[in-house]
């Protein structure tokens, strides 16, 4: 494993990377790489590139970067441009791409695989709650809920316009909404216009105590790839009522996912959904759910025995299988340096968007972390 730096970028609502990473990495332990968003790792790497450094790097894309682009202002043109940046810089840094869904955008040799599992202690909420529906207890005393980052874009602007459409159908209907975001205030004070009640709530730990009762998690949400709090919810015992959208296509396979592909069929899921009781899963399907299992598929899709015995050569090898794989590379090799030399002057990286500064991290963030400052390098 290793450390990443990284600042938060206030205009981009999230965090990019920082100087280059593979200097803190011994070359004799850089055997294979697991680049988790790949392409937001490199879109302003300045260093050594990952396939020279590692002797297979796989990405697990698992972010619908092009989805949250579009709603910006000028979002099409700017999903237009990321959509080749991103196949570009993948192609570039990655031997093997994993995409949690097919929600994400779709590169070239990839496949679509969840790798990723809920932490043990949902399960063990989960395992609870079939115990109390076994042994004849009320086990969901509470109704429908849902939770996420309080912004519009996770599902939020989808979930209250449902509500509002259909009043008159959910009329008796309360939901609880729990966040922390940006948009609190603004969908707080849209909840409250509502004749449904919507309660609107500060962020908590999934796992907390308060969550354990609620019987329905309602998600809208599109922008997800594969919805964390969704598993969660699932391992959890509860009953899920979620779009009918690439992005649920694991959850399917639950007896207690329950998908929609319009909003009468939001309305009828959820009344449905609150009207029943949880199905009972078995051990295979909260095995599939667990982290061993995604290992277990990653294990599977990631091809780890693709990897060489041998590092790649720094330089171009004598002898090659043929002209045009030895064209290829030498085509790659091309590209990569033209993104080395384009992330590697201030004024190009704050052209496409990089933090000020970010080239290299600067002495307060080295002094923090234990590391070589730039002064020392130098020296």
């Amino acid at each position: 494993m290793g450390l990443l730096l990284v600042q938060f970028a206030i205009d981009k609502r999230s965090i990019l990377g920082v100087g280059d990473i593979s200097e803190v990495i011994p070359d004799e332990v850089a055997d294979i790489a697991v680049l988790e968003e790949p392409e937001h790792l490199t879109w302003f790497h300045h260093g050594k590139r990952w396939k020279t450094k590692f002797r297979y790097v796989v990405g697990i894309v698992h972010t619908n970067y092009l989805e949250y682009v579009k709603r910006e202002k000028n979002g099409r043109l700017q999903a237009f441009l990321l959509k080749y940046a991103n196949s570009w810089l993948v192609d570039i840094y990655c031997h093997k791409v994993i995409r949690l869904s097919a929600a994400t955008q779709e590169y070239a040799n990839s496949i679509i695989c969840n790798v990723h599992g809920v932490n043990p202690k949902f399960l063990e909420i989960g395992k609870k709650k079939k115990e109390q529906q076994q042994n004849g207890t009320h086990a969901f005393a509470k109704g429908a809920y849902y939770i996420g980052k309080m912004v519009w874009s996770k599902g939020y602007k989808e979930l209250l316009e449902l509500l509002d459409d259909h009043q008159k159908e959910l009329a008796g209907l309360e939901v609880d909404l729990y966040g922390n975001g940006e948009d609190f205030n603004q969908i707080q004070e849209a909840a409250e216009k509502l004749k449904i009640v919507v309660r609107v709530y500060p962020g908590r730990d999934h796992a907390d105590l308060i969550f354990h009762d609620y019987k329905v998690f309602l998600n809208p949400s599109t922008t997800d790839v594969v919805c964390t709090t969704t598993a969660e919810a699932l391992a959890m015992g509860k009953i899920v009522v979620c779009a009918n959208h690439p992005s649920n296509d694991f959850f399917k396979q639950f007896p207690n996912c329950r998908t929609y592909d319009d909003r009468n069929g939001f309305v009828e899921a959820t009344l449905k959904a609150l009207a029943e009781e949880p199905a009972l899963p078995t051990e295979a399907q909260r095995h599939q759910l667990s982290w061993e299992s995604a290992t277990e598929r990653f294990l599977q899709v990631a091809e780890l025995d693709q990897a060489v015995v041998k590092k790649p050569s720094k330089s171009p090898s004598k002898h090659f299988a043929s002209t045009s794989l030895n064209l290829k590379k030498n085509m790659e090799e091309a590209s990569a340096y033209v993104h080395f030399l384009a992330s590697g002057f201030e004024t190009s990286r704050r052209a496409f968007g990089a933090i000020p500064g970010s080239l290299h991290p600067d002495e307060e963030l080295c002094k923090e972390l234990g590391l070589v400052t730039p002064m020392s390098k130098q020296g």
